[in-house]
């Protein structure tokens, strides 16, 4: 992959990307033969449902409520207890009175229900149309990868990548599924939410003026603590280790940060009209010991654009603290805001005062709504550009903050560090990079 990226400007990068789509397309239109089809509503969509922990078993429920049409029809995960008790939730729903799910949609017997770190690629060769990528951000770009060149729909979840050659794959991907007319949606759930919707259409209408600057927080408790190493059991591996207490290392997570704090950055890209940042400068650190995990419990990052408006993120996951999230878009008119204290709709004061009173969704749910109506439409949804802009300014700030250094867009998303292995083998030596230290941990 060419990883020459300084030559392009920051502003220009993704817009060339989409032109080269186009161009491949006219170039090789026999791409299109197989995959350019909309599913008519008299066709059944098979599912295959890729990384079974809490959030993916959530999706794949949101998933088959989504279309009258679909089917559980294979799953995966590296544990074979996350198979068995996603499919038993699943299968509970299926018996309520009355069901949440039709029976007939789950049609996942034991032989697809595939086990170990290369079981998404015999999802991916029994037959499915539609597949749900939730396992740990690290393996997003690689899986992400097979599931389009294999010509299958996906919705995965955020972020999209731990790392800049990953972000840099996705984007390929991204590329390859707008040729193949595959439907492509990011679990950046905020952007299917109604209110937030109004909100955002608002602020980019000009009902706060010309934007100032943004400040947004996402403070909350651990997400998943690590064990200690006495709870190793013996003869663990590093990889098996690893993978079960995944939100602690920076190659599968990616930080906190990242995996977590993206959606407020996601939201940040929305109001600056997913143009990516200039640069960002970063403190954070680690408060509260995580024996044996490597990524830090709090970070602040200062972002800033060529017209000089600035966005300021606060992302803290510390016990016995408030839990707010939060969101300030200031601007020459007025102040939007969304989860103020005492106040959690959205609301515009200054000139313009709002305060949305509309209709309430549950975003989850329609994020697949419209990710299934798109598919059968014909007319595919790709949330790949701005998925791959809010995952990679997610990343510069946690470059900059583990580096102490002021990182620019393009010398971030021209990185050639690799936190992810190239390969992974269930029984090799995997040693866990060191904390990073701001002024002795260095850019690469």
């Amino acid at each position: 992959m060419d990883t020459n990226i300084n030559s392009t400007s920051r502003r220009q990068f993704l817009k060339t990307s989409s032109a080269a789509v186009v161009t491949g397309a006219m170039a090789a239109p026999f791409i299109l033969s197989s995959d350019a089809r909309a599913a008519g509503s008299s066709e059944k969509l098979k599912i295959g449902f890729i990384g079974c922990g809490g959030r993916g078993s959530g999706a794949v429920r949101q998933a088959l409520k989504a279309d009258s049409n679909v089917e559980l029809y294979a799953m995966a995960d590296v544990f074979p207890e996350k198979i068995a008790s996603s499919l038993a939730q699943l299968q509970k729903l299926t018996k309520a009175e009355p069901p949440q799910i039709a029976p007939e949609k789950i049609n996942c017997p034991p032989e697809r229900q595939f086990v170990g770190l290369d079981a998404y690629k015999k999802v991916l060769d029994c037959g499915v149309d539609v597949v749900l990528l939730t396992t740990p951000p690290g393996f997003r770009p690689q899986q992400f990868k097979a599931a389009v060149e294999a010509g299958k729909h996906v919705f995965l979840e955020k972020p999209m990548a731990t790392d800049a050659p990953g972000v840099r794959s996705v984007m390929e991907s991204v590329k390859l599924a707008k040729a193949k007319k595959l439907a492509v949606v990011a679990g950046f759930c905020w952007r299917y939410d109604y209110a937030r919707r109004e909100f955002f259409k608002r602020i980019l209408d000009g009902a706060v003026g010309e934007l100032r600057a943004l400040y947004g927080c996402y403070w909350s408790g651990p997400v998943k603590p690590m064990d200690s190493a006495e709870q190793r059991p013996a003869g663990m591996s590093d990889v098996e280790w690893q993978l079960r207490h995944w939100y602690n290392f920076v190659w599968t997570c990616g930080d906190g940060l990242v995996e977590q704090g993206c959606h407020t950055l996601d939201k940040v890209l929305w109001a600056m009209k997913d143009e990516p940042p200039l640069k960002c400068v970063a403190v954070g650190g680690r408060q509260v010991p995580n024996p044996g995990g490597n990524i830090y419990d709090h970070v602040e990052v200062n972002y800033v654009w060529p017209n000089g408006v600035r966005a300021f993120f606060g992302h803290r996951q510390l016990p016995k603290c408030p839990g707010i999230v939060a969101d300030y878009v200031m601007g020459t008119k007025g102040v939007g805001t969304i989860g103020e204290q005492g106040q959690p709709l959205p609301q515009i004061t200054g000139e313009s005062k709002w305060i949305y009173d509309g209709p309430k969704n549950d975003m989850y749910q329609t994020e697949h709504d419209e990710f299934f109506a798109s598919i059968r439409s014909g007319e595919p949804i790709n949330n790949g550009e701005r998925m791959a802009t809010s995952t990679m300014a997610a990343i510069m700030g946690r470059m900059a903050a583990y580096t102490g250094a002021e990182v620019t867009w393009e010398k971030a998303l021209a990185s050639q560090e690799r936190l992810v292995p190239e390969t992974l083998d269930w029984n090799q030596e995997l040693p866990v990079a060191p904390m990073a230290i701001p002024g002795t941990t260095k850019f690469s």
